[in-house]
Order: C-alpha cells, then sequence, then structure tokens
C-alpha cells in the first residue's frame, strides 16, 4: 500500500513541473501528455469552448508565468533589500488576479477551478480572451490587441491605458512573436 501512495505521489508532483522546452508547442505537448495532466487536450477543449486559437492560449500561459504554476509577481523591497508586498494577487499559470479569477469562477460555475491546474489556466485565457474580443470588439487572432487587454484589463484596454506603458508594449510584441512561433510548430507537431 505505502509504494502504491509513493508512486501516485510521485506521478502527481510530476504534474506540476515546468516543461523543458517552453518555445517549442509540440515539445510541449509531447512533455505533458499524461493521463492526468494532458495539455494538448486541455489546450483543444479550451479553443474549442471559446473560439481562441491554441497558439494563442499557450502564448498566454508562456508570456504570463514562463508555464510555472505558482508563479507570481516578485516581492517588493522595503528600503531597498527586505522583503515586502507583491505588487498585485495575480498568480498561477495564467496570472489571474484574484477578482478577475473569482469572475470567472461564478460565471463558468467552475468552482473547483485552481490557478496552479494548466486546464483551468487556459480555459481561463480563453475565456479572458473571449470577453476582450466581446467587450472590445478585438478578433481572436489578433495577438498583439488580445495581449494588450490581458494586460491592461478590459477596461483598461478601451481607455488605451497601454499607451506609454513600456511593459504592456514590448509584452505585447514578445507575445505576439510566441503566438506566431506556436502556430508555425503546431501546423507540424504529429495529432
Amino acid at each position: 500500500m505505502r509504494w502504491v501512495f509513493l508512486a501516485c505521489l510521485l506521478l502527481l508532483a510530476g504534474c506540476a513541473t515546468v516543461p523543458r522546452h517552453t518555445t517549442n508547442a509540440c515539445a510541449i505537448f509531447d512533455e505533458k501528455d499524461s493521463f492526468f495532466d494532458n495539455w494538448r487536450d486541455a489546450t483543444r477543449k479550451a479553443e474549442a469552448r471559446w473560439g481562441v486559437p491554441a497558439p494563442i492560449l499557450l502564448a498566454t500561459i508562456y508570456t504570463e508565468s514562463g508555464f510555472r504554476p505558482a508563479a507570481r509577481p516578485p516581492r517588493r523591497k522595503l528600503l531597498g533589500f527586505i522583503p515586502w508586498s507583491r505588487p498585485s494577487t495575480a498568480y498561477g499559470y495564467s496570472q489571474a488576479l484574484d477578482g478577475t479569477w473569482s469572475h470567472y469562477v461564478a460565471e463558468t460555475g467552475r468552482y473547483t477551478a485552481r490557478r496552479t491546474s494548466f486546464a483551468d489556466a487556459v480555459d481561463f485565457a480563453g475565456w479572458f480572451h473571449r470577453k476582450s474580443a466581446a467587450v472590445n470588439g478585438i478578433a481572436l487572432n489578433d495577438p498583439y490587441n488580445l495581449y494588450l487587454a490581458y494586460h491592461s484589463g478590459q477596461q483598461g484596454y478601451a481607455r488605451r491605458s497601454y499607451l506609454g506603458n513600456a511593459e504592456a508594449l514590448n509584452g505585447a510584441q514578445r507575445f505576439t512573436r510566441m503566438a506566431y512561433r506556436y502556430a508555425a510548430q503546431l501546423r507540424t507537431c504529429p495529432n
């Protein structure tokens, strides 16, 4: 019985590791292809549910967390060296804020969803991008503007709060390049 418990623990521990090749969609899907945690299936389900292309969903997770399940923004420093508070409540693969995540859970009825679950985070990303399309008229295949809305929020995007924000604009360029790279790779993946 102890061996079964240990084997299950090791299996589940492997689910929460960062893929070795985060810039290669085919390698990510090959590596994360277990019975309990199949990222290809999770991404396809989110794509089908929300209409957001898989490369954009993957680029969202890549840009926001680098595929780290428990990612958080770095802490601010008090007096330049004492770890202090974090600048936001962003957490998990999708870096969803507490309030936005709560809104997603309530609206979708996914009450057991966790920000540290890839399947839940990729579904959240699809939901958020779909809302950006509905609220701001952004095409679901427009990675640049979808990222700006993801970074700034739907209201921030509508106010164009990203203008003059180098972090947002550079992030949108990086996001766009990664989405196109993933798209090219996914065309060549087996399955």
